[in-house]
């Protein structure tokens, strides 16, 4: 979420309350998704809003560099971080489907 925040501080200024406040809207729902299946006991639907809304994260993220407005390294930081958390919470949907 940190780096996700920073890399949002380095938009320019009229891109911070488009782009990057619908960046920072997507991870922050994403995190309370998150939160909210840890809490459940079902938590299969859940747990795929919060696949949907990575998806769309990782689309902001992309639009951020293919515009320009990060630089290709922290690009890189963020997709790895990304691709890492959908691994995990892929696992996490496959854990709830067996049970």
């Amino acid at each position: 979420m940190d780096e996700v925040h920073d890399a949002i501080t380095q938009y320019p200024k009229s891109e911070k309350f488009s782009l990057g406040q619908e960046t920072k809207n997507s991870m922050l729902t994403f995190y309370k998704l998150i939160v909210t299946a840890a809490k459940k006991y079902h938590k299969k639907t859940t747990l795929r809003d919060a696949d949907v809304e990575l998806f769309t994260l990782k689309n902001f993220i992309r639009m951020g560099h293919s515009r320009r407005y990060m630089n290709t390294k922290r690009y890189e930081r963020l997709s790895r971080a990304i691709e890492e958390l959908g691994r995990m919470l892929g696992g996490w949907i496959k854990a709830t489907e067996k049970a």
